[in-house]
């Protein structure tokens, strides 16, 4: 395994991690629009926080995807081929998710309730699924010697995989609420404190399921016992931090924290899969390693030397991007647009 083959399987976890940390806000605001917000008002004042970023968060899951086929084609030929409803599933939230900006302002006051519910169905739906697919992947998948994965209903869909999907679509509602905090004045911006408040207890309770489901159901804790175990401790660190900044209303720190939660959540995976990429759960002689999986060193080298040029070209202009729309969001300043 060269130190290439390691730099970019680092290098999709930190796009996966920028893709969670920024997109699962989007998530969590979409979700709002329909359990936070109380009239039209409220709502788009609850869009408009994100109506200029939500777009350009979405490009870190295309740039993780196209690395992975890039740098571990075989990799991303079992995934993609083995979780093609899932992903269609995830494809369809994404779309329905997009278009309802779009159509939501231009539509009459009637019509704007059904792009509200298809915004916050698709925020759940991506989100959800995500979760489902990278915790089923963890747990081992039916994968022959030929990279090919044969797997039932019950493979997808067990009891870790939809406490995994529950737990990753709440971390990322919570996540958009502490973005609602710090990107909204007036009554919608305590109404997000006050649910982030009450909804921390619920996530101690799902990361608690979580974490004991991944003791018994993977082998994370036999093959990474130090890792895994430090991963565990700065989920749940990182939730008592972003607990505590919500009561002292430490805006920024909230959102930072839930952030890093995320972060810490896709570490896991990524140190519990090391040197694996996909598990086999017929035999350990089918796991998809990363020593074998790449692409050739001349691609990888390419791709790197490319990746120094242009990623901190595109960190500058997302930074930028921010800095520009970070006023904050009151009532009377919603644009007609949303």
């Amino acid at each position: 395994m060269s130190v290439l083959q390691i730099l970019w399987f680092i290098l999709i976890g930190v796009l996966f991690s920028g893709f969670f940390f920024l997109d699962g806000f989007d998530y969590g605001v979409g979700m709002a629009v329909k359990t936070l917000a109380h009239n039209d008002e409220e709502r788009g004042q609850v869009i408009q926080t994100i109506g200029p970023v939500w777009d350009g968060n979405e490009v870190w899951l295309i740039t993780a995807g196209g690395a992975m086929f890039a740098s571990f084609p075989y990799w991303y030929a079992s995934l993609f081929s083995g979780y093609y409803l899932i992903l269609l599933l995830i494809l369809v939230g994404l779309i329905i998710r997009g278009v309802s900006f779009e159509f939501r302002a231009q539509s009459s006051q009637l019509n704007k309730r059904i792009w509200d519910n298809a915004l916050a169905l698709g925020s759940f739906i991506a989100p959800f699924f995500l979760g489902v697919m990278f915790v089923s992947m963890i747990k081992g998948m039916p994968i022959d010697a030929k990279g090919n994965m044969s797997a039932s209903f019950f493979d997808y869909f067990n009891w870790f995989s939809v406490v995994g999907g529950i737990a990753l679509t709440l971390l990322t509602y919570l996540h958009g609420l502490n973005y609602i905090v710090l990107r909204t004045k007036g009554v919608i911006c305590d109404r997000a404190r006050n649910y982030a408040q009450a909804l921390y207890w619920v996530l101690y309770a799902g990361e608690v399921v979580f974490a004991l489901l991944l003791l018994f159901q993977t082998d994370f804790i036999k093959v990474h016992p130090i890792l895994t175990l430090i991963c565990l401790v700065l989920i749940v660190a990182f939730s008592v931090a972003g607990h505590v900044s919500v009561f002292s209303n430490h805006q920024g720190y909230a959102f930072t924290f839930s952030g890093l939660t995320l972060i810490s959540l896709v570490a896991l995976i990524f140190c519990g899969l090391f040197p694996r990429l996909m598990i086999s759960s017929i035999s350990s002689n089918f796991d998809l390693m990363i020593k074998t999986a790449s692409s050739s060193n001349y691609t990888l080298t390419v791709m790197t030397i490319a990746t120094f040029i242009f990623v901190p070209i595109v960190l500058a202009y997302t930074i930028w991007s921010y800095w520009i729309f970070r006023k904050r969001i009151e009532m009377p300043a919603v644009g007609e647009g949303y």
